[in-house]
């Protein structure tokens, strides 16, 4: 190199730097503890995802600033603790009552009317985290099929949309809302859980079990339907976090941020099968 003159500059790939490391061991320690949990099944699973609910829910009332921050989070947390514990050991309906004493007292404590609205969309959404999982997983007939389905077109459509997004880049898909995420990542997420879901429900019905009599073609479909939910709640989120001013929703969860940031689209999913469980023990 000549006097003077500088070294190039070292390009940097699409997946170079440090958060990458960290969002996939993170990643990999979280859904190691996940699937461990769902093959154990009652209670291990059932704590799993009350705790998740509890976090994200007390993440939902910070970042969006719901007064008073800390007597709220303390009530949510009671009342999703009590909804899970009623609902395993007395019965479904005894849940719901213990739900609805924590809304009363919610309503009660929280400032204002947007701030009651917040405290009430952090109880009930941390209730289909705490609640949908682990019921799906207890259902007869669905059991360990039911969260493994929920899992392969959440994580698929995650994973595929950010190394196709990275690699193939192109036009951005809701730059006002995420300026990151392009139609190329929407679309190879969307084909992968495709893929993952069909092959969960496939594998499912040789089993036997409700799931035997699924069509693949209808496995297929759903699958999408589910993997275009779970991209639009990480895109709402992620107008959310816009409109309150953060980055992350938290820290607790290296390389990803908050559990909010890693269950924005897996909620959406929730509450579709949520609503599935609720049909299903109407007919």
């Amino acid at each position: 190199m000549a006097p003077g003159e500088t070294a190039p500059a070292t390009r940097r790939g699409p997946f170079a730097g440090r958060e990458l490391g960290l969002r996939v061991v993170s990643g990999i320690v979280l859904a190691v503890v996940v699937v461990a949990a769902l093959v154990a099944g009652g209670w291990p699973f059932a704590l799993v995802w009350l705790a998740a609910g509890i976090v994200g829910a007390a993440e939902w009332i910070g970042i969006s600033r719901t007064a008073p921050e800390r007597l709220l989070t303390g009530l949510v947390a009671l009342a999703l603790v009590a909804l899970v514990v009623c609902a395993r050991t007395v019965s479904p309906l005894a849940g719901l009552a213990a739900l609805g004493v924590g809304v009363l007292a919610v309503l009660i404590v929280a400032r204002g009317g947007r701030g009651r609205l917040r405290a009430l969309g952090g109880l009930l959404g941390g209730a289909v985290i705490a609640v949908v999982p682990s019921a799906l997983r207890d259902a007869p007939g669905i059991g360990i099929a039911g969260p493994a389905w929920m899992f392969a077109v959440v994580w698929s459509t995650d994973v595929a949309a950010y190394f196709t997004g990275r690699t193939l880049g192109g036009p951005k898909l809701m730059p006002s809302v995420s300026p990151k995420k392009t139609w190329s990542g929407a679309i190879g997420g969307l084909l992968a859980a495709v893929a993952a879901g069909t092959a969960v429900v496939a594998y499912a019905r040789g089993q036997g079990g409700d799931l035997a009599a699924v069509p693949l073609v209808a496995a297929a479909l759903v699958s999408g339907l589910a993997s275009v939910l779970s991209q639009g709640g990480d895109l709402v989120e992620s107008a959310f976090k816009r409109v309150y001013g953060v980055k992350d929703s938290g820290r607790s969860i290296p390389g990803h941020g908050g559990v909010m940031d890693r269950l924005d689209g897996f909620f959406a999913v929730a509450l579709l099968a949520g609503l599935t469980l609720a049909l299903r023990a109407a007919t």
